[in-house]
């Protein structure tokens, strides 16, 4: 088997691995969007009572009317249309990852990989399931860490460099030569095989972060200069 098939095995491999030890990329984003539209419903809520609440107190002021109620109704109305287009999850542009904290940078990017997900081939989609799996992992570790640390620049490079250059590169690929050998690589199997390794440095990094051993974080991350060299590649 040669070393593409094998890496494109191991990526079927992956998701049936993750399924039984946590969620899914789009089983969390979904439950943000849901968390979203909960948040707006109590808000609706919230603008209706206090709408209700503020004409039965003019009332006793003065008599509402017709006028009056139409009056509350529109504002009603017009308070629903605005909670109705706040956006539930915003989005994340590429180059905002680069300017995120370290601590949020793993949830950022796990909704910028969600993004990006219809515009990648099935095995690499398994891979970005197990990268969100992982990043969630290790958020929680990279709030002890301070932003000018060796350990949080090399993760930071990581998160915000080499993975969205690799995604990205394979994107400006024209879909129909996805597929094709260019200059004896094929641009699909090299944007699985660089998710897997991403994937697997983010495993290694997280064992890395609870042992504690930081300065061996800093020093092991140096070998991925070469590899996503190839990453920029995919785009030319």
């Amino acid at each position: 088997m040669s070393r593409s098939d094998r890496v494109l095995a191991d990526a079927e491999a992956v998701l049936r691995r993750h399924s039984e030890r946590g969620q899914s990329l789009s089983t969390r984003a979904r439950q943000r969007r849901n968390a979203g539209l909960i948040r707006k419903v109590k808000y609706a809520f919230w603008a209706i009572l206090a709408v209700v609440l503020g004409s039965a107190v003019a009332g006793f002021i003065l008599p509402l009317g017709v006028t009056g109620v139409m009056i509350a109704l529109g504002v009603m109305i017009a308070a629903l249309l605005l909670i109705a287009l706040i956006p539930g999850e915003s989005g994340v542009k590429t180059e905002a990852l680069a300017q995120t904290g370290i601590a949020a940078l793993p949830l950022k990017t796990e909704i910028w990989l969600e993004n990006q997900r219809k515009a990648l081939p099935a095995p690499a989609v398994t891979l970005v399931d197990s990268i969100g799996v992982r990043l969630e992992t290790l958020a929680p570790q990279l709030e002890r860490l301070g932003e000018q640390e060796p350990a949080a620049q090399e993760i930071r490079k990581l998160l915000s460099d080499h993975l969205p250059e690799l995604v990205t590169g394979y994107q400006s690929i024209p879909q129909p030569l996805r597929r094709e050998e260019r200059n004896g690589r094929v641009p699909e199997k090299q944007l699985i095989e660089g998710l897997s390794v991403i994937d697997a440095e983010i495993a290694r990094m997280t064992e890395t972060l609870a042992s504690g051993d930081l300065d061996k974080l800093a020093t092991q991350n140096r070998f991925l200069e070469l590899k996503y060299q190839e990453a920029k590649e995919l785009g030319q």
